[in-house]
């Protein structure tokens, strides 16, 4: 067993110990805290397949996150008022259902990536950056002006919405659902980054031209990865929604983009594990120190400036004592 996967092995097992302790304890806030952090690293690994294998740098993720959380709260809202959601020639109402309302997050997050990659794919580098941030803008400014739904108050669900055989209201168990999907997309994203799809990713990431060469599209490559990265970040964006029973426009602002690109580079870009690790120690920071000050951010900027100075791959890469060389 490598250093890493030990690092690995030890974060699981505080993903199961810690909500497990919470549970014994009476302390339904920890295992909160501990959901936030599950979502977080979702949304995250959905990143790190754009950016960890793809090289893509998108400062817009927040808007598959925010389409997630309003495809959970349209849904919902409908649900709860009895109201049709569309009617006409053919009535199409709301749900209360997890699984309906996670396929409609994750088809329209990955339709609304699939027109923004093929809008920024055009560009590359800091151009792609500022496009995507763009569009993150867009959605942030329509959001607040869409006053069906909340507008910049947001939307509130009275009840969370459910899921066979469980009791999501209960927090232990809607944080075992958090968890098992963020395991079973840790899975698929490990199988992806082995497959030959994931292989020639990775090879378009540092040699586009060597891939053209042998007949494949390297752009082609690249927005299949950054359309299943916006429709797990959707999915994502749903999970949120539901753990706060809200929605608001600034899911889709350019901060929840950053955020999650911290998650992805404090953990480790491109490590499997990376993105739960950053997200981890994000909302453990900001639940220790926001408590103490509202500058906690401070020493989230100190931790980074260690990251990027002294480990070439996040926590990870440190705990498993790859130090950042001087070339």
């Amino acid at each position: 067993m490598t250093r890493e996967t030990a690092v690995n092995a030890l974060l699981l097992a505080g993903l199961v110990a810690v909500p497990g302790w919470a549970l014994w304890a009476d302390e339904p806030f920890t295992i909160t805290l501990a959901t936030r952090a599950v979502i977080f690293a979702l949304a995250a690994v959905g990143l790190n397949l754009a950016l960890g294998l793809g090289g893509l740098v998108s400062l817009g993720h927040a808007v598959f996150f925010g389409i997630g959380g309003y495809a959970m709260g349209i849904l919902a809202h409908h649900a709860q008022t009895y109201t049709p959601l569309m009617d006409g020639w053919m009535t199409i109402g709301g749900t209360k259902s997890m699984p309906v309302i996670w396929l409609v997050a994750v088809l329209t997050s990955a339709l609304a990536a699939l027109v923004i990659g093929v809008l920024s794919l055009r560009t590359s580098g800091v151009y792609f950056i500022m496009i995507t941030l763009a569009f993150g803008q867009m959605f942030f400014f329509f959001a607040i002006s869409w006053s069906a739904y909340g507008g910049e108050d947001g939307l509130s669900i009275y009840v969370r919405n459910g899921f066979p055989g469980l009791n999501t209201l209960v927090p232990i168990q809607f944080y075992g659902l958090c968890l098992a999907i963020l395991l079973a997309v840790l899975w698929a994203s490990a199988r992806l980054a082995r497959s030959p799809f994931g292989l020639a990713l990775n090879a378009a990431r540092q040699a586009p031209g060597r891939v053209q060469a042998v007949g494949l599209d390297p752009t082609r490559l690249r927005l299949a990865a950054f359309v299943l990265s916006g429709a797990i970040t959707g999915l994502a964006g749903a999970l949120f929604a539901d753990l706060n029973r809200f929605v608001s426009p600034a899911m889709f602002s350019w901060q929840t983009s950053g955020e999650i690109m911290i998650f992805v580079i404090l953990g480790g870009v491109a490590r499997l594990w990376g993105p739960v690790m950053g997200a981890v120690v994000f909302v453990a920071l900001e639940h220790l120190l926001g408590g103490i000050s509202e500058y906690w951010h401070v020493a989230l900027g100190l931790l980074l400036l260690v990251i990027v100075l002294f480990s070439r791959g996040g926590l990870l890469g440190l705990m498993a004592g790859e130090a950042r060389g001087h070339d």
